[in-house]
This record gives C-alpha cells, structure tokens and sequence, in this order.
C-alpha cells in the first residue's frame, strides 16, 4: 500500500496501489477498444509504464488513478491507430440458410469475463457497481465504438470516468474547447445510431428470472417458451459470421429445430458483467467438450439480442467454465 507521508513529502504509490487499478484500467480499454488480447496487452503496458515513471508522479497534480488512466488511454489511442471499427452486427438480416463465410477477428467486439472487469467489488458503492456493469455490456461497448477513437475517448473519460474538461484535456494533449466540442459532436453520434437490435437500456431486476426461463426452454427445446422471452423483434447474430436473424419466432424456431444443439448443454457463467453461457457439444465420445459462447443481452423486460460467439470454446478457461460438464447438469 502506499507508504506514509514523512516529514511532510508526498507518499510515494507501490506496486500494490498500480496492482489495484487493473479492474478499473481494463474497463477503460476494453470500452475503448473491444477487444479482449488488445485490452490484455494495453493493461499491462500501462501498469509497467506507470511503474516505471512512478519518480515523476506528482501527486499535488492529479490523483493516482488519473495519472495511470491517462497513460492508459495514451497506449489505447496507439492501439486503435489504423484499426477497424469493431461491431456486434455486419451486414444486413439473412432470408436465408447461407451464413457465408467467417470474418477476420478484428470486425468484431469480443466478450470478457465479468471477474475481470470488474474485479472483486467489496465495500464499493453499489450505485457505482451498477455504472460499471452497464457500461461494460456488449451493446454499450459495439455502441461507442461507432465514434472515432479521440471522441471515444473524450466521451469515456467525461461521462464514464467523470474526469473534468481540463483533464481530459491534459489527458488528450488537447484544449478544453476541443474537448466540449468532441463530446459534443460524439452525443450527437451516438443519438443518431439506429441500433438493429432493441436499443439497450439499464436491465430489469427481474433479468436473472428471465435467463433462467430462456436456459429452461432452450434445454427443452420449447419454442413457445423461448418466444416468450424474447422481444418481437429481437435479433440473433453469429460472429464470426454477418450472418443474423431478426424476430422472436425465427430466433426461438433457430434453437429449437437445431439438430446440431440436440445434445448440447449451456452452463451460466459471468459474461461482460452481465449473464451468459458456455455452451458444451458432445465430441465424438458423447463427452461434452467447450463449444462457444452464448450471451443473452437483456432490454427491459425481454431478450433483445442473442449472440453466439462461435469459436470460442479455447476461451472457456479464461471464464472459469470447466473443460467438460455432466450431461445432466
């Protein structure tokens, strides 16, 4: 911890304060970058380069999680440099069986285990929890990604991390004119976005009983059951595929009639902050073996966005999920 004031010096911060912003920095960079490797190899530079500079910390100047989340957003700018906007939705809805074929890994925003990024939580403000896990859902982190890098930034430090103008300012390099007119320009973005999905909104306390109706009628392949859950318009997407689908029915209809999920089994797990599933599919053997990912984004009162994130099975661990699971569990 940081060690105490002597002779009226300013503490100096250890490595166990950086160690304590990892949670915090890696849902900064994860809004800014929606990548799960790219938020994994822009956290840990921060806290090294933060480590490294600790002699010039000035802590008259800014607090201690400013200073690394400057550095931080600094290395996500780099990063981003180039890239491509990552999305949750490409392309428009499919009439068809075709998925076609699969799309590199950088068009897509990517899940993230909930411990994370959000850490262990103890003896924190439960209307701040509530912020975090918000702004980490999918849908709030395929939104921002719409904005140019400098404006996604602007807008994540002012009204995510509550930074002051002139920090954000110091933190871009930039003036406080410029910042008022990045945010500005980046609300007027955001409130223009048409989402495909049923927009996303703060989920209803009664969320964890509607996850567990749609894990029930997915197990039973029960497509009334499924529909019921389901906005009239909810979407179900595929990535690494454009391949998506819109509609309560055709969703519920996709699950049910699956030959391929005949077998399988999901199993909850923390995605995102929020509820989600490992799906398990039977190998060769009749052993359930990691298979993707599932997760149920929650509008309101229903499912508004199903999102099967193909190919993800070797990410299972990462999840704490097991590499096998009881058939009947």
């Amino acid at each position: 911890m940081t060690e105490p004031a002597v002779d009226g010096r300013p503490t100096i911060p250890t490595i166990d304060d950086l160690e304590q912003l990892r949670a915090p920095l890696t849902r900064h960079c994860y809004r800014m970058l929606g990548s799960a490797a790219d938020t994994e190899d822009a956290v840990q530079e921060a806290l090294v380069r933060a480590h490294r500079r600790l002699d010039r910390y000035d802590p008259a100047q800014a607090q201690l999680s400013t200073w690394v989340h400057t550095i931080a957003t600094r290395i996500c700018l780099d990063h981003l440099r180039g890239a491509r906007r990552r999305a949750l939705l490409l392309g428009s809805v499919s009439d068809n069986g075709d998925i076609g074929a699969p799309l590199s890994p950088d068009h897509w925003v990517e899940p993230m285990p909930g411990a994370l990024l959000l850490g262990s939580g103890s003896g924190e403000d439960p209307a701040e929890r509530a912020v975090e896990r918000e702004t980490v859902r999918l849908a709030f982190v395929a939104l921002v990604q719409h904005l140019p890098p400098r404006q996604r930034a602007v807008l994540l430090l002012r009204e995510v991390l509550g930074f002051s103008a002139a920090e954000t300012a110091g933190t871009l390099e930039t003036s406080v004119p410029a910042v008022n007119s990045a945010l500005q320009r980046a609300r007027a973005t955001l409130a223009d976005i048409d989402p495909v999905a049923p927009a996303a909104g703060p989920s209803d306390p009664g969320s964890d009983e509607l996850v567990q109706r749609y894990l029930a009628a997915w197990h039973a392949h029960d497509v009334a059951g499924l529909t019921a859950v389901l906005h009239q318009d909810a979407v179900t997407s595929m990535p690494p595929f454009a391949w998506w689908l819109r509609g309560a029915d055709r969703t519920a209809g996709l699950v049910a009639d699956s030959d391929a999920c005949a077998t399988d089994r999901l199993v909850p797990v923390d995605v995102n902050g929020g509820p989600g599933f490992g799906q398990y599919r039977p190998d060769a053997s009749g052993v359930l073996r990691p298979f993707d990912l599932v997760v149920p984004e929650v509008v309101g009162d229903r499912i508004g966005h199903v999102i099967t994130f193909l190919g993800t099975g070797e990410r299972f661990a990462e999840f704490g999920l097991p590499p096998t699971v009881d058939p009947w569990t």
